[in-house]
Formats: C-alpha cells, structure tokens, sequence
C-alpha cells in the first residue's frame, strides 16, 4: 500500500509540467487525485490516463483560473467526484518575463489574478472541504526570494504574495492539523521554461551554471518535494518556505 493510500489530492494546473509530475507522484503514492486544467483538457486526459495506467485512481476538474467566481466553480466540479480532500497543491499559475517597463495593466492584473487571487479563494472555499489533518502546498518561486531574474519581477512579486499566503494560513489552519507550506522550484525543464532552457544558444548551460547541483531540474524534483509534505514524514513542516531551487539561491 502506498502511503497516500485512502487520501484524496486535488492538483491546479495538473495537465502538464510540474503540476503533471506532482499527481503522477502523489498518485503512485496511492491517493486518488483530481487533475485541474483550465483550457488543456486532452492533456488533464492524457495525465488521467498516464496515471490509470500505472495502476493509479484519478478524475479531471476542468475551471480557468483568473475570473469571478472560479474557485466556487472549481470545487462544484471538484464535489461532482469526491466528497472530502486530503490534499491541496495550488500550482497553476502564469509568467511573464519583460521589464517592468514593458509590464501594462492588464498583464498585470491577470497575474496577480490567477496566481494570487484563485488560490486565495480556492484556499476560502475549500477549508470546509478539506479534512483535519490535511496538507496544503502552494507552488511558490525562487525567484520570490532573489533577484537573479529582475524581468520576472512581476511574476515574482506573485509568489512572494504566495509565500504570506502559506505562512499565515499555517497559523489559521494549525489547530485542525492541517499543514500549509510553500515550495520554491528554481529553473525547471518544462514548456513553459523551453522558450528560454532549449531555444536560445546557451540558455540550458547558463541554467546548469546557476545551479550548486550543476544541472537543470525536472518535474520529478519537484514532485518529491511535495510529496515528502503529503506524507505523514511531514507532519512536523508547516508555515515553511521550502527551497527547491537547486541551490540557485545566490
């Protein structure tokens, strides 16, 4: 048996990437988990059905983040499959990489949108959802703690507001035992990261230099992370910023 065995997880942003790799684990770990996508939902499939495969329990939640009333709409899917949750990994978010001179309103708006506000009204609106002794990650940044990328300062600035997000609530959700954390993955060989890792001259050596470990992380470094915290070898982590940079911290 795995040691999620029995559990029920919900990942946001589930249909590739980090948030891919994060229910592949937590489902080869035994939970049963809810794949969220906002607008991928072939790939929320494609990951249902990896997980199936290798013996493993999921279902997709289909809601794009970013707009009045989509955490209600989140968890009335979320409800059509399940009647509790165990686990909550708040992963979806978007990026940007331009200066701040380049930054306009609205982009503005839609960052601080989907990566701040959903996850603080998923969070509101699933506490009664989510059982005592549950665990929550937020997926922060590296990058909210350090300025070797000023051109995400944006995106950035997110993750930081993220950070508070896990502490505070930490303090909230203490005396029902459930665990709240953040983890910060540094550069992660995903789609989102291709642009810069595998499109330009040297982007994946600079990447590997940044590194203390000398290489470019994967979604599976990530997912371990997270699922040390869902595990009860855990039990004792919350209100944590926990670095998953790599040591590309400088």
């Amino acid at each position: 048996m795995g040691v999620l065995t029995g559990r029920t997880a919900l990942v946001t942003g589930a249909s590739r990437g980090i948030g891919r790799g994060i229910a592949e684990r937590l489902a080869r770990d035994g939970a049963r988990v809810g794949v969220h996508y906002g607008r991928s939902e072939a790939a929320a499939k494609e990951t249902v059905a990896a997980i199936e495969a290798a013996g493993g329990s999921a279902f997709t939640v289909g809601v794009e983040l970013g707009g009045r009333g989509d955490a209600e709409a989140l968890w009335a899917e979320f409800d059509r499959h399940a009647d509790g949750l165990d686990i909550l990994v708040n992963n979806a978010g978007i990026g940007t990489s331009r200066p701040i001179e380049q930054i306009g309103e609205e982009e503005y708006d839609r960052l601080f949108a989907v990566n701040v506000k959903a996850p603080f009204f998923i969070l509101k609106h699933g506490m009664t959802r989510l059982r005592d002794g549950g665990r929550v990650v937020n997926i922060s940044s590296g990058l909210a703690r350090t300025a070797v990328m000023p051109h995400n300062m944006a995106y950035a600035m997110t993750k930081g507001a993220l950070d508070v997000l896990s502490r505070d609530l930490s303090k909230v959700l203490g005396a029902r035992g459930i665990r709240v954390n953040s983890v910060a993955p540094g550069i992660i060989d995903t789609d989102n990261t291709a642009p810069f890792l595998r499109e330009t001259e040297d982007g994946w050596a600079q990447a590997e230099a940044i590194s203390a470990l000398g290489r470019v992380g994967t979604a599976a470094d990530v997912a371990d992370v997270v699922a040390f915290l869902a595990s009860d070898a855990g039990r004792w982590v919350t209100g944590s910023w926990v670095d998953a940079t790599g040591g590309s911290m400088p």
